[in-house]
């Protein structure tokens, strides 16, 4: 284990490889969804993954305690930091780690030459948003009744994902240990709302010294983070650049994915 202690938090990292650092992250998404694309990009980088704090392998001092993307973030700059090896040549963070990825570029906009926000989940860039937040408490609801497959149905209501059965009861069915249930518990009661509402600052992102991309995956049309990636996008200038797969096509294919992340190094 590598570990970062933090005021309010010890922080669990993997670096591989060396050359111009990479820096992979998620949120709720630990370390392990990066195995393979980190892997990849080794063999001429150094590349830093962490599991996000109260998550994995990460520890809070307060589990009662929001996890916030600007906490989150400085936990990023903390560990850039602390490896040696900034700044970083690229920063990829992955739904809520997106969203973790625009509060670094907010406050820390050093820590990186490019930062990727890949399918960030920002209600409030959308015309929708009350509705998307009455859908959203409903599932934080669902969720504190215990019923794990009724709490996951209705996150994929809320985010227009179609799943099969198969995966949706490999996801959410059975018998969940006391880890993995802690871990729910935290991501739903103290990151969930923190992360889908959090506000981009576009001035300062537009200004920032690092360069801001959003990232989307093309088989994610429809879905929510399809609709918030292209918000974001337009509200920065910008357009989406598309990566193969979807929400997680990181991690489903990540020799596809990572042909296209090297062209922004």
């Amino acid at each position: 284990m590598t570990q970062l202690s933090r005021p309010d938090a010890d922080l669990y990292y993997e670096l591989r490889g060396d050359g111009p650092l990479v820096v992979l992250a998620g949120a709720p998404m630990t370390a392990e969804a990066f195995t393979g694309l980190a892997d990849l990009l080794a063999v001429d980088h150094s590349v830093l993954t962490t599991d996000p704090r109260g998550v994995g392998r990460s520890s809070v001092h307060d589990r009662e305690a929001p996890s916030t993307p600007r906490e989150r973030a400085a936990d990023l700059a903390a560990l850039i930091d602390h490896v040696g090896r900034g700044p970083a040549t690229l920063v990829l963070g992955s739904s809520g780690g997106a969203v973790s990825v625009l509060a670094l570029a907010e406050a820390y906009p050093e820590s990186a030459v490019t930062m990727v926000a890949h399918e960030p989940p920002l209600l409030e860039i959308l015309p929708d948003r009350d509705a998307l937040w009455a859908g959203t408490e409903q599932m934080l609801a669902t969720f504190e009744t215990g019923d794990r497959r009724a709490t996951f149905r209705k996150f994929m209501e809320v985010a227009n994902l179609q799943l099969p059965d198969e995966v949706v009861e490999m996801m959410a069915g059975g018998e969940a240990g006391g880890k993995e249930l802690a871990d729910e518990a935290f991501q739903y009661r103290n990151m969930y709302r923190g992360t889908v509402g959090f506000r981009p600052d576009i001035e300062r992102l537009t200004s920032a010294s690092t360069r801001v991309l959003i990232g989307l995956g093309e088989n994610s049309a429809g879905e929510l983070c399809d609709r918030t990636s292209r918000a974001l996008a337009t509200l920065l200038g910008s357009e989406p650049v598309m990566f193969p797969g979807g929400h997680v096509g990181f991690a489903e294919n990540p020799a596809a994915f990572e042909p296209q992340l090297r062209k922004l190094l």
